[in-house]
């Protein structure tokens, strides 16, 4: 999917110089070959392991930009890899299928994400903590990561999916979940919001929600029309403060 390639920065720090490492990681589950980056502070002990799971078209600058962001605050940043070191979508036909394909097969989603959960024991830089945290279809994804019992501290979904599928409840969840959405987001609306917090307050799970009014689907990805700078800020500083609680 991507040329490995190792690119190293130096970042002020405000107490000290700090040095940040990011490269790709390739990493097998089941007989596919899957393609991943890693960021990770060098010059530091990690905070903590953050897993990124990429929105529908597979894995971008987009989910590498937000690693760095993480691995300049301290954290050890996995941005997962969902479809396949052979895949490279270009179009939405393809966006579609690919995550389509996971959303029918939800035994083979979770193989793949559990795959990744193990895998990021093998990162450099890693931590005996970790929060999964995804966009959109990557929202989902953590979504159904914590339906599986993932052994994780915390699952944070950016303008996710909510819906629960048929079958499935949140009995196994192990670990809080928080979610950040716009109130406007014509993809997964209030309505689902509220049915899923039902859900979780019923499983006994602990939980949090931040609504931004106005705000649209894919408020958090950089150069969208849905863009919400107000949202895209407010959220992330949400994230920052359920990491320093969690790990």
């Amino acid at each position: 999917m991507f040329k490995p390639f190792l690119a190293t920065l130096a970042l002020t720090a405000t107490a000290a110089q700090a040095e940040m490492s990011a490269e790709y990681h390739s990493y097998t589950v089941g007989d596919r070959e899957y393609e991943g980056y890693v960021a990770t502070n060098t010059a530091i002990t990690p905070k903590g392991t953050v897993l990124i799971v990429h929105d529908w078209d597979g894995m971008t600058d987009y989910e590498e930009r937000r690693a760095e962001m993480l691995a300049a605050l301290g954290y050890t940043a996995f941005a997962i890899d969902v479809y396949g070191a052979e895949e490279t979508p270009q179009s939405v036909d393809e966006y579609r299928a690919l995550s389509g394909a996971m959303y029918s097969d939800r035994e083979e989603f979770r193989a793949r994400l559990m795959g990744a959960i193990e895998e990021a024991a093998n990162i450099t830089g890693a931590t005996d903590t970790h929060v999964m945290m995804g966009y959109c279809f990557g929202g989902a994804a953590v979504l159904e990561a914590a339906r599986a019992g993932a052994d994780l501290d915390g699952f944070v979904s950016f303008h996710g999916g909510l819906g629960t599928p048929e079958g499935q409840d949140y009995s196994a969840a192990t670990a809080p979940i928080m979610m950040f959405h716009g109130s406007a987001d014509p993809v997964s609306g209030m309505a689902d919001l509220a049915a899923l917090l039902d859900e979780l307050q019923a499983a006994g799970v602990t939980h949090g929600a931040e609504v931004f009014g106005g705000a649209r689907h894919s408020f958090t990805v950089f150069g969208s029309n849905d863009y919400d700078l107000a949202a895209d800020q407010g959220s992330w500083q949400g994230l920052l403060d359920f990491l320093d609680e969690q790990t």
